[in-house]
This record gives C-alpha cells, structure tokens and sequence, in this order.
C-alpha cells in the first residue's frame, strides 16, 4: 500500500507485485497496472494493520521533506480522482448496457416515443443514460420543437441549437412564455402577458434579463428567429408550425424577416409580440400562401389600429386555404371584417368599389371561402353589423365557430337579427357562439346605454331550435358597468398588458387598460355606418382608405 503512492521507483521494486503466473486466477493479459490496481482495490479498510489512512500516515511521517509530504498528498488527490472519474465512467456503461437490454422497445420505436415529448422532457431523458442521450440526439426528436416557459429560461443559442439538431425533420417551434397552465392556446382566455405582474415568478429577478459577463442571458430577442433564414432559409422552408408567445424583444422587421423565410407555413400564432397587425398580415399575404390557421393577440389591447382594407383584401386572395382566423384585442371595424369573411361575386364587389370611385377596380373576391374558425374577442369596434346577410354568402354559411366575447361596441340589436337568421335557418355548420360581454351588449341608440338581460336577443328559442349550438352568452347584473369617464381616467400608457380584466384593477389601484377614449367612441364616426346602394350593403372607409381604391 504504501509503495502504491510513494514516487520512488526504487522503492516500488521492493515489493512486487503479483504477477498473473503467480495467481492463476488472473486473466493473462492483465498489465502491472491492472494488478496493481487489483491489489490496491483488494485491501479492506477494516482491518487496522493495512488500514488506509494509518497507511497514508507512515509514508507522510517517512518523507524526508516538507515539499516530498506535499508532493505525496497531491499525487494521492490525483489518483483518487482518476480513480472516481474511471469508475463513474464504468457505472455508466454498465447501467446503459442493463438498459438496453431490460428497455423492451427497439432503438426506432424509442425515438418515435421521444418524438412525441416536449422538448424539456426529451432533454430530461437524454439525460438520463448513453442509451438514452444516443436515441435523444435523433433528428425526428426535434421535428416539433416546443421551448415555452412559464418564467424565462430560454436564449437564443438554445433555439438556434435545437432546430440544428432537427435538420430536414424540422416542422414546429413554438418559442416563448405562456402565463401558465390555466391558459391554453386557442382558447377564449388572453394569453398576453407581461412578467412584471406575474404571481408565478416570485423568485424571479429581473434583473436576470440583462445579459452577464461569462454567462448567457435567459431571454429570447428578436435575433431569436434568425436560425429560421440563415442557411438560404432551409430551416424556415421546412417549418409548417410557428408559434410566438410574450417575446418582449421582438420587432416588426426581425418577424418579418423570419416570415418571409417561411412559404410553407400552414398554422401561425402570435401572442404578445411588439409587431404591427398590419406589417403582420402584409408579410403573411406576401409569403405564407399555404397558410391555414392564424391566430393573433395584440400585445396591446385596443391601441392597434395599423389594419388597412388593402391588407384585408390581399390577405384573402393570396392566403385562400384559412378556414381558422383569430385577431383578438385590435381597432377592427365591420367593414374590414366583412371583407374577411363575407364571399362576394364580382359584381358585388365591382359595386363595392364603384361607390368610391367609377374608375377603381380590385382583382379577386372578397372573404375566406374555406372560413370555419372566427374569432375577434376584445375588438372594440366592432357593433355587429359585419353579420347582416352574413349567412346568405358562401363564406360566412359555413362558419362553425363565431367568438365576440367583449366587443365594446357589440349591440343588442346586431345580435338578435344574426341569432333571427340562424332561426330561419342560416348558418347550418355554427356548433359554437360566444357573445358573453362583461360590460353587457351595447344600445342600439348610444353604445353608453348597457343591456344586460336583452329581452329581444332570442336566446331560448335558438336552443330550442338548434340544441347542437354551444351558445355562451355571459352578462353582468346590472348595475355592474364601469363608469366610462373613471375608464378613461386610467394610465393608457401602463406597461401592463393583460386584456381580459377591463373592469378590475391592480394592486397600485390603476385600471387594467390599455386603449384611448377615441376607440371608445359612440358610433357616430367610428367607421361603423352602412349605406344602401342598389341594394348592395356598404360600409363607409376613412380618407386613407380611399386613396388605394382610386386607380
């Protein structure tokens, strides 16, 4: 034991070790370090004549120098740690090789199952042993590449690193922060959201955001898309799935340019994102020709009005396979939403233009044929009338989902002629109708004058007639509505953006509001009026829409 540490070769030569002819039971190809190690691991601790640390002691005690018991105990802290890093080596590829023999699926069918999970547990049972991490490390494994959090622990390196895992096999990213389990995509409840007012990340610092020396900072930014068009774009002409969630740092051109490296992008949702609904729509029109779903929330509710009808109309002749369309928290008047899902002929539309201007003209139709999916939740300027005659149109017949859950300017009257239709029998695909408002429905004589309990909205005759109808209509007692002045009180420019609590406050006492008292308008001059000429239903454009009707 002691020649094991002492460093003098001559004292090694007093005590040999024994070799493999002197132990017949040793394999002939041992080494003299295999026996020596063999001997070394054969001494037992208990007995108190080779104990090890009496041992350790008698050859400290035996050099003749400071420097030589230093050496001495330097060497033995060398040893023990090869010796530790050998054996952990040695306990993984034991335990590897009892997995892949007690692990009943076959390598393939292991990386189908690890497919199917999200990529935090993949990492996770990458992790866990060699077997493991070599099926894990499988391009197929990042196909659908889902990296949303609830508090901040993802960076740009860990996006750009996993869709270089997923080579051609990339078809998903969702990337992110979503307020939490209680919140789904696709659901009616918001899921704009903002860290500060979070009670989930109490042990969060902000100021973990700013990037540190030495240290990688855990926040996405708006290069963190930059994988997607890097390469000529290959990763991006491979993704079928984007989905954005409270990337604080994200702006309109970076998206943009993400976007355009993305042709073959079939389900695109954004929540949260600093991006302008206009530039958005513009981008998806120009490259997602294939698109069939979109979902966007306003990271600020109310306050975005960038939408033009020219967008509308191009986003529904270069983007024709939509059949879900979800634009929540936005300035949308009804002539604009009309244009998204209200089918007219040619000559509807020539009509349309010719009450601008005899000399206009606009190629294509207007509205989403293949429209299933609608949803303008928290669009303040919507009244309804976007629904008259809705049902009569190719388009708007073969809705199966209609959502106006707190639109400000949603009237009783507009409401109970769309549910009079589906009474005569329009609307024969609707299964799912929300028009539950916590302000109650708007007056048909000043949006001011809330109805509550409307007795002209024929809502137990509509069930009676279609009980296959899901209709959610949710109102508050009366009594309950806001002042509108004390609204309008409110810090418009709060950072906080949270849509769905427009009639409780914060902990500071300030109003979770985030529009200005012109989207809270009577109907005089908001964009809502309808005219009638030759029989044809019109909707009145501000000056800024007129000039791209004019040839």
């Amino acid at each position: 034991m002691d020649t094991l540490l002492h460093p003098s070769t001559s004292s090694m030569a007093k005590r040999p070790c024994p070799s493999s002819a002197e132990n017949p039971m040793l394999p002939s190809s041992f080494s003299q370090m295999d026996n020596l190690l063999l001997s070394f691991l054969s001494l037992s601790d208990s007995s108190p004549p080779v104990s090890l640390d009496l041992s350790f002691d008698r050859l400290l005690e035996s050099a003749p120098s400071d420097a030589d018991q230093s050496l001495l105990i330097d060497r033995a802290h060398n040893l023990g740690s090869l010796l530790l890093r050998a054996a952990n080596r040695s306990a993984r590829k034991r335990a590897s090789l009892h997995n892949s023999i007690a692990w009943a699926l076959p390598p393939d069918l292991t990386i189908k199952v690890f497919s199917m999970l999200d990529s935090q547990s993949l990492c996770y049972a990458a992790a866990t042993c060699s077997m493991f991490n070599k099926c894990a490390m499988d391009p197929l494994c990042y196909a659908n590449i889902d990296l949303t959090t609830v508090v901040p622990k993802v960076n740009n390196a860990v996006v750009s690193t996993m869709i270089q895992r997923a080579g051609k096999s990339f078809r998903s990213l969702k990337l992110g922060i979503v307020p939490g389990p209680t919140s789904s995509p696709g659901s009616c409840q918001p899921l704009v959201y903002s860290i500060r007012n979070s009670v989930d990340v109490s042990s969060f610092s902000w100021n973990d955001k700013k990037t540190r020396q030495g240290k990688e900072s855990s926040i996405l930014t708006r290069s963190c898309l930059y994988p997607l068009s890097g390469d000529n774009g290959a990763a991006g002409t491979l993704l079928r799935r984007l989905h954005l969630y409270n990337i604080e740092r994200m702006d309109n051109a970076s998206f943009c340019v993400a976007l355009a490296a993305c042709p073959s992008l079939l389900d695109l949702e954004i929540v949260g994102l600093h991006v302008e609904l206009r530039q958005t729509l513009i981008s998806v029109s120009s490259n997602c020709h294939l698109i069939e779903r979109l979902f966007f929330e306003s990271s600020k509710t109310g306050r975005d009005d960038s939408l033009k009808s020219p967008t509308c109309v191009d986003l529904v002749n270069n983007c024709p396979n939509i059949s879900s369309l979800s634009l929540r928290g936005f300035k949308l008047q009804d002539y604009k939403v009309r244009i998204l899902v209200k089918v007219l002929g040619r000559v509807g539309l020539h009509k349309y233009l010719d009450f601008w201007s005899s000399g206009c003209c606009m190629p294509g139709r207007v509205g989403f044929r293949k429209l299933k999916y609608a949803d303008f939740s928290t669009s303040y300027l919507i009244s309804g009338t976007f629904l008259r005659n809705l049902g009569s149109g190719f388009g708007g017949n073969l809705l199966e989902v209609l959502i106006l859950r707190d639109c400000m300017h949603l009237k009783e009257v507009e409401v109970a002629r769309f549910l009079t239709a589906v009474l005569a029998g329009d609307f024969k695909f609707l299964r799912y109708l929300d028009i539950s408002n916590r302000e109650g429905l708007a007056s048909e004589g000043d949006w001011y004058q809330r109805s509550y309990n409307s007795s002209i909205i024929p809502l137990k005759q509509v069930l009676e007639v279609r009980p296959n109808i899901c209709l959610l209509a949710e109102f508050p007692s009366e009594g309950c509505y806001i002042d509108i002045d004390h609204m309008f009180d409110s810090d418009v420019n709060s950072e906080i953006s949270l849509p769905s609590q427009l009639s409780s406050h914060t902990s500071d006492g300030s109003l979770l509001m985030s529009s200005s008292e012109s989207s809270y308008n009577s109907d005089q001059g908001s964009g809502n009026e309808e005219y009638q000429v030759s029989g044809f239903v019109i909707y009145e454009e501000s000056s800024d829409e007129v000039d791209f009707l004019v040839v």
